[in-house]
């Protein structure tokens, strides 16, 4: 497998009501290629939003759910979550504003 790129760690943000109250802490929810790690996650939130320190990764890994129709039973895709809390000298990231 080839080496994983900035831009296809980051797959996109989670918006929910417990991602948006964290907000106010500089915490922020993205879905994220599983097989990154915390160091790839962390370079990555700094490389693609310019102005953000980040102090710590938190990382969540879920599994996929079962599924089934009728008798055929399948598993949804796997997920990885990472809540990146940015330090308090870090600019907020800009696709969060005015949500």
């Amino acid at each position: 497998m080839a080496a994983l790129q900035y831009y296809d760690i980051i797959l996109e943000p989670v918006l929910t009501e417990k991602s948006m109250n964290m907000m106010g802490d500089k915490k922020y929810t993205f879905l994220v290629n599983p097989q990154a790690n915390k160091t790839q996650i962390k370079e990555a939130v700094e490389k693609m939003f310019e102005g953000t320190k980040v102090s710590k990764v938190n990382t969540l890994n879920a599994a996929g759910t079962r599924k089934r129709r009728g008798q055929t039973v399948g598993y949804t895709a796997k997920i990885k979550k990472a809540v990146v809390t940015l330090t308090e000298d870090s600019k907020d990231i800009e696709i969060f504003q005015g949500l």
